[in-house]
């Protein structure tokens, strides 16, 4: 369904598409389903994995997991299976970005695998007992200082450690606080380290744009929100395991249908005049879940049968409904030139 409506997928630098994946803990606290456990997020409740494509969000994979079980635990064939979903969408080059939770070279050597395509790898390394002094003067030694507030130090840089019996990069970023952000004075400095494995070479990305790359891999937890609150998929209705699985199997099909009408939207109302297009206040790259079911699906018609057929009758001074219209004969269609028939204005 993606691979044949998307109407694109946004690189998130030069010609990489990103694959985030990532846990997002449902709670389901205060129930007696299967496969309910305490989660790291200290709510009794599953432990979902997800894998999300493109700047857009389009959801690819999911798998429900209990509640008790670690994010690393399974990965690895979850990743493997994700890749060749993704290839099926695309072979663009694919940038996998994944937490610290999932530091293991268990995941590198499926990024690695040729049957998967171009895969690079952004993963945030578990620092563990690494002593986070040692870390800041590397980054003072061999990285660039960014422009910051005063009583705030910011040094990004590369190192190279060795892992699976080869070198690989690791780009750093060393934050040394003496004052807060409101100007109080601190009695001791503050050292907050982040370091990450990536393949991407520092001929290609600088360091500083890794950080970004990264920081940027946070906008999945927004499309989890969306799975949560604006599809209501949080607490899952069934006391059967397998069943809330499929649920959430459900869940992915509504999501994209969802998402795709969303970009599909943003794409037609580029073609529509002044006084056609959609009514939102600003210029946005996605709409959110919630703004679409309230806009394109909460649309109030009627249900007309005449000469034996049946039709759907819309407000003909709806403002949505000439980008609605678009959307129908695109989907509508298949994807395929031609028009389908549109219900007639009530």
């Amino acid at each position: 369904m993606v691979r044949r409506h998307a109407p694109t997928l946004t690189a998130c630098l030069k010609d990489w598409i990103p694959l985030d994946v990532d846990v997002s803990p449902f709670n389901n606290s205060n129930t007696r389903k299967e496969g309910v456990g305490f989660t790291y997020k200290k709510v009794d409740g599953y432990a979902p994995n997800f894998g999300y494509l493109g700047q857009e969000g389009y959801l690819i994979n999911c798998e429900l997991r209990v509640g008790t079980q670690h994010c690393q635990c399974g990965t690895p064939a979850f990743l493997a299976e994700t890749l060749q979903l993704t290839r099926r969408i695309t072979q663009a080059r694919i940038l996998v970005r994944l937490d610290a939770g999932n530091d293991d070279v268990a995941n590198v050597r499926v990024f690695r695998q040729k049957r998967h395509g171009p895969v690079d790898w952004i993963i945030k390394r578990n620092l563990r007992a690494e002593s986070r002094e040692e870390w800041f003067e590397e980054a003072c030694a061999h990285g660039v200082s960014a422009d910051c507030r005063a009583g705030k130090e910011v040094w990004v840089g590369d190192a190279w450690r060795e892992r699976d019996g080869q070198p690989e990069r690791v780009v750093v970023e060393a934050i040394r606080r003496t004052h807060a952000a409101d100007g109080q004075a601190l009695l001791l400095p503050e050292l907050a380290i982040n370091t990450f494995w990536t393949s991407l070479k520092p001929s290609q990305v600088t360091a500083q744009q890794v950080v970004e790359l990264y920081h940027d891999h946070g906008t999945s937890e927004q499309f989890h929100s969306e799975l949560k609150t604006d599809m209501d998929l949080e607490r899952l209705p069934s006391g059967k395991f397998a069943t809330n699985a499929l649920v959430l199997e459900c869940g992915l099909v509504a999501y994209n249908a969802l998402r795709l009408s969303g970009q599909e939207s943003l794409r037609q109302d580029r073609g529509l005049s002044p006084e056609q297009k959609m009514p939102i206040r600003k210029r946005v790259r996605r709409r959110r879940l919630r703004s679409v079911i309230q806009d394109m699906i909460y649309m109030a018609s009627r249900l007309v049968r005449h000469a034996r057929r049946w039709s759907l009758a819309l407000w003909q001074h709806n403002p949505w409904r000439p980008v609605w219209q678009r959307v129908y004969e695109r989907f509508g269609t298949g994807g395929r030139r031609g028009r389908v028939p549109m219900p007639p204005t009530g």
